[in-house]
């Protein structure tokens, strides 16, 4: 039973990413066709100057020069082909994680291939967002079951009105804050950046860059936890209020016992989608609040993609994304299967 709905929600899954991919490839490959026209013509001018014996040549021979180099360079680039086999060759170098070579865009080592520049900054945004986002999901679940076991009280009253402030603030407009009142009138952090320049060596480069993390890190806690927490709460009393949970009390199961043992394995489905999807996702990290801090992780990679109109670097941050979510989703799936016993996997009623 279980087996064959694994088979099957992992067979769905990588469809719909074949068919993501497949559309993702059919929009950029025409933005990116135009992009490698301009640079080709760029490659034809510059050849053109650097020949000595272009100036001797008529006008019908300087054609066919251009011309000749034109062809040359499609033909590399495989602007000779339909546009339909151009596009199942990326979706297919897509699928095989190839995402070809950067336009403009180089990694610290000097690589443009955008597998190496993605691969560079996924390991800063997992440092700081998925590191923030593990803690936010401890702090918001402990804090919600306290607030749900003292419901009314002056803990449970806070959490809630603190969750609405937390909520409403955008993530970039605290970064401000904490910048202008810790880096600027404090001078207790930096304003951001990954290390300081020059880079420092050995352990001082773990110290100075745990130093530029913690601003940011603080930032997207405090912005999140709190909402966590409302929801957690949330989750736990309606659970608290079961039938079979009243009949666990009136025999006389111990409070921890039905609180742990009980309420939040019934709510575990919930807690879990947004604890899966919320580390999972974390993982694009986030345009705007990294570029507040200058932090170089995926969100703000994104961004300088965005300005440099690299279509390679965009397409391979797009499908690292949406192969995160995808996998998310089927993960979710998956768990499901083994908490909800309501779920019917692969059966019939």
């Amino acid at each position: 039973m279980y087996a064959k709905y694994v088979v099957t929600r992992l067979i769905n899954a990588v469809l719909l990413i074949m068919v993501t991919v497949l559309v993702l490839s059919t929009i950029f490959s025409s933005v990116s066709d135009r992009e490698l026209k301009a640079q080709v013509e760029e490659q034809v001018l510059a050849a053109v100057r650097t020949n000595r014996g272009y100036a001797q040549l008529n006008e019908t021979e300087k054609a066919q020069f251009r011309q000749g180099i034109r062809d040359n360079l499609y033909s590399q680039y495989d602007l000779d082909k339909p546009i339909y086999e151009r596009i199942m060759k990326y979706t297919a170098s897509i699928l095989t994680f190839d995402f070809g070579k950067s336009l403009r865009m180089s990694s610290r080592s000097g690589s443009n291939e955008v597998k190496d520049i993605v691969l560079e900054a996924l390991p800063r945004t997992i440092l700081l967002f998925t590191t923030a986002e593990t803690i936010v999901v401890a702090i918001g679940i402990l804090l919600g079951i306290k607030a749900a076991q003292r419901s009314g009280s002056i803990l449970d009253k806070g959490i809630s009105v603190f969750a609405i402030l937390s909520s409403s603030l955008p993530m970039w407009w605290v970064g401000m804050l904490m910048i202008l009142i810790f880096s600027y009138s404090l001078n207790i952090f930096p304003s951001g950046g990954l290390v300081s320049l020059p880079p420092p060596t050995g352990i001082e480069y773990v110290i100075d860059l745990l130093w530029h993390l913690t601003m940011p890190l603080i930032t997207v806690i405090l912005v999140s936890f709190g909402a966590w927490a409302y929801t957690t709460r949330n989750l736990v009393i309606g659970t608290m209020q079961e039938d079979y949970i009243t009949v666990a009390r009136a025999k006389g199961v111990p409070e921890r016992k039905v609180l742990y043992g009980h309420v939040l394995r019934s709510s575990a489905p919930p807690l879990v989608t947004m604890i899966t999807t919320t580390i999972l996702l974390s993982l694009g990290g986030a345009i705007i609040t990294e570029s507040v801090f200058n932090w170089p992780g995926m969100g703000r990679l994104y961004w300088v993609a965005i300005e440099e109109f690299d279509t390679p670097v965009l397409m391979g941050n797009t499908f690292v994304t949406v192969f995160l979510y995808v996998f998310a989703m089927a993960v979710l799936d998956l768990t499901y299967g083994l908490l909800d016993p309501r779920i019917k996997v692969g059966g019939r009623r």
